[in-house]
């Protein structure tokens, strides 16, 4: 049977999603209480929807796994299983064709900092970053106009081997709302450091340091260039995942995997 497990999670302490031996990280977790509460002699491997890297939290994860048990009773055993930072939101029976990585229509994530002079709220600072020097919303947004649709993002990609950096940019869109400044950012699929990246390009417009066209003229350059910092983790939150309809499962997850081959 295919399960969806949608969780939530603070990435503070951990090492990102993705096993790594010695380190603590959300698969991690959550496969060693999968494996407890079914008395498994190995964790069943889960599969994310993106794997998030360390510092990053989330508040829409979803996975799936294939396991023969109740969906109802398992998702009440994990949730007095796993750590305080992880939170079981639901484990549902999912449809044979789903797949929490390559059925995705989009991911949604949103970057918090702020300009106060006096920093983050102490309540919130693990989850919002300290901008040093103050930021002009309007030109983040003149510059984001540079970057949306479908583009070569080597320029803002840690590249992995064999993996395409094309991708589609949905929505970059900067806001102040009191204290905080946040940056939503959406798009079929992202690559390895993209969004914190994208936002190290949009601060240093923001600050006035490169005027809105530097955006483009980074995204142009296609390798990776020293003026755009990578952003801090802690500020970047996973906030929703988006799948089509069941019926439609099947054509994404193929259609996903031929851009993924390409």
């Amino acid at each position: 049977m295919r399960l969806r497990i949608d969780l939530a999670y603070d990435g503070g302490d951990f090492s990102g999603w993705a096993v790594q031996p010695g380190l603590r990280t959300v698969q991690g977790e959550l496969e060693k209480a999968l494996a407890t509460v079914l008395r498994l002699p190995e964790p069943p491997q889960v599969v994310c929807a993106g794997r998030t890297d360390a510092g990053v939290h989330a508040r829409g994860q979803v996975v799936h796994v294939d396991l023969d048990t109740h969906p109802g009773v398992l998702e009440r055993r994990l949730r007095r299983l796993v750590p305080g930072d992880i939170r079981i939101k639901s484990v549902t029976e999912a449809h044979p064709d789903f797949d929490a990585r390559f059925a995705a229509l989009e991911r949604r994530y949103v970057y918090r900092m702020t300009d106060h002079p006096a920093g983050p709220d102490p309540l919130a600072r693990g989850m919002i970053v300290a901008q040093p020097r103050p930021l002009t919303v309007d030109l983040m947004n003149e510059a984001a106009e540079h970057l949306l649709g479908e583009h070569d993002f080597a320029a803002f990609c840690k590249k992995r081997e064999g993996a395409t950096t094309v991708r589609t940019l949905l929505a970059l869109r900067t806001m102040r709302g009191g204290e905080t400044i946040a940056t939503t950012v959406r798009a079929d699929a992202f690559c390895h450091s993209m969004v914190r990246s994208l936002m190290g390009c949009l601060v240093a417009v923001g600050e006035r340091r490169y005027t809105p066209e530097f955006a483009a003229e980074i995204l142009a350059g296609r390798v990776r260039d020293p003026r755009v910092k990578v952003m801090p983790a802690h500020g970047l939150v996973l906030e929703e995942v988006v799948y089509p309809p069941d019926e439609q499962l099947a054509e994404r997850v193929s259609q996903a995997r031929r851009r993924r081959d390409e």
